[in-house]
């Protein structure tokens, strides 16, 4: 790991080239609309339904579970024709009946979307760890052009569910190769400001759709635009000077020749002489030279290597439950906001609020606390908002409800969010995909947990609470396991990442903890504290 440390440093470090590129992977963030831990508000279909609960959505599925602007709305009850099948889709096409006794198509559309980003994660990410992030990057902005425009050409519902799954996976593979070629390009204190801007723009995205769905008006041509976005993309990172090869990956697997022109290009851009070497360090092609002498082959590792570590499989399955957790109880606390509000369309633009206030409150404290605390705060936090609405919901005032809901809400934001960046921060670069995709995976799973719900009825929606809550406290125990990222560089290999330690979680304690899980003799081993 410090041989690849010190040829980052020669390269010119977190210099102009690496910046640019850093800021330059927010704009897919802000085309898609989507945050590290999300799915993306996908392009308005053809599904909307009401909803047998006092306040009803009534709205078109701008994103799962989450209702869309008024002008897409369907028939109040009051309204609606006694047919109970109102013909959707302006565009000349066939059209689907969503409501009454076709209700149940729309959570179903919402699942399959799901389990094609949680497939994504899942496969793509393992290929990021394989084939590289830049070649999984690109092969899925195509692959999502293509399905993008077919949605827009869809005949049949079961296509358009078959539709769904894939895009969903592409798009995901996309993002991921994204999230991982930002976050490695980052130094240590920049990491997590240029994943929280990332965030941001996702959230500026979330906010303008609605506005691009009341000037669209038909689902077809919102469909047929974000494909024309996809390409749009494919044209400006198609281009390997404006989206190159991870070169921490590169390095980190022994392919020294491929990183040697990117960073190459990286010390020019930055000012540095490439041949020159100072008194403190060799030059970067000193280094390059004595990097290339020890591996002369790629080294790949399979996702099966998790199972080998000592200490890295349990920080993968830590993180995993509080994935799981933020992304699945957030339905629980939009459930209980629904009869507190007013509008159909405010607990849309509240979520996405939320979400870039708990960007800005990572931002804010987890450099100054560390990863590790404020997760912990997230998670008692979600927790405590979470059994406080499963004891006391309809005993509390409607004002103590809301306030819950939107503090549950905006925890589990930040939950999900920090345990995507500390899941890449601990997973080693050899398997930092399959790792980071496993985590994000997890996230998704929860989320799908609402309409699979949603397609029984809701007939399990309190067990499924009492579920998530119960997960919500275990995974606040387990947080205390989790070593300290902050300020750390990425650990390159297996080995790297398992000698991260579980450091005391008050500042002023200078005992260093033992590694869990481990005999004496091993944990002595592995002491050693990653600089």
């Amino acid at each position: 790991m410090e041989q690849e440390a010190r040829v980052l440093r020669a390269a010119g470090g977190f210099g102009r080239a690496r910046r640019l590129l850093a800021a330059a992977s927010w704009v897919p963030a802000w085309c898609w609309g989507w945050p590290c831990s999300t799915p993306p508000p996908a392009p308005c279909l053809p599904l909307r339904y009401p909803e047998p609960a006092p306040a009803p959505r009534r709205a078109l599925a701008l994103r799962p579970g989450v209702p869309s602007p008024p002008s897409l709305a369907p028939l109040s009850r009051a309204s609606r024709p006694s047919s109970c099948a109102p013909r959707l889709g302006a565009a000349p096409g066939p059209t689907w009946n969503l409501v009454c006794r076709d209700s149940w198509k729309v959570p179903l559309e919402q699942l399959s979307h799901l389990l094609g980003w949680l497939l994504g994660c899942v496969i793509l990410g393992a290929g990021c760890d394989r084939f590289g992030r830049r070649t999984v990057f690109v092969a899925s902005l195509v692959l999502s052009t293509g399905l993008g425009a077919g949605e827009a050409l869809v005949t049949s519902f079961p296509t358009l569910l078959v539709l769904r799954l894939v895009h969903g996976g592409t798009l995901a593979g996309a993002l991921l190769a994204l999230y991982l070629a930002r976050l490695e390009l980052c130094d240590p204190p920049h990491r997590l400001a240029f994943s929280m801007g990332a965030g941001l723009f996702s959230v500026a995205g979330t906010l303008l759709l609605p506005g691009l769905a009341v000037l669209v008006q038909d689902w077809r041509l919102l469909q047929g635009l974000g494909a024309l976005m996809s390409a749009l993309l494919l044209l400006f990172c198609g281009f390997p000077a404006l989206f190159p090869e991870s070169p921490c990956w590169l390095l980190a697997t022994g392919q020294v020749a491929r990183a040697r022109k990117i960073l190459w290009h990286f010390a020019e851009a930055s000012g540095v002489d490439p041949e020159d070497s100072s008194l403190e360090e060799n030059s970067l092609a000193t280094e390059l030279a004595m990097l290339s002498a020890g591996s002369p082959q790629p080294r790949y590792h399979s996702p099966l290597g998790l199972l080998h570590t000592q200490v890295t499989w349990r920080n993968g399955l830590i993180l995993s439950f509080s994935s799981l957790v933020g992304g699945g109880i957030r339905a629980s606390f939009l459930r209980s906001l629904a009869p507190q509000v007013l509008t159909f369309y405010l607990p849309y633009f509240l979520e996405a609020g939320l979400e870039a206030a708990a960007l800005l409150f990572l931002l804010l404290t987890a450099d100054r606390w560390g990863c590790r605390p404020v997760l912990l705060l997230g998670t008692m936090a979600t927790g405590l908002a979470s059994l406080l609405l499963l004891a006391g919901a309809q005993y509390l005032p409607g004002w103590t409800v809301l306030s819950v809901s939107v503090l549950g809400l905006l925890a589990s934001r930040a939950v999900s969010a920090l345990s995507s960046l500390f899941a890449a921060e601990v997973f080693p670069t050899v398997i930092r995909g399959a790792g980071l995709g496993l985590v994000l995976g997890a996230g998704f799973l929860g989320q799908a947990a609402d309409p699979l719900d949603a397609v029984h009825g809701r007939r399990a929606f309190f067990l499924q609470h009492v579920v998530f809550t119960s997960l919500a406290v275990l995974t606040l125990l387990c947080v205390l396991l989790l070593p300290e990222s902050r300020s750390r560089g990425l650990p390159q290999s297996l080995q790297d990442a398992d000698r991260l330690r579980r450091s005391p979680l008050l500042r002023g304690c200078s005992r260093q903890d033992h590694l869990p899980l481990l005999s004496p003799s091993d944990a002595c081993r592995a002491g050693h504290t990653l600089e």
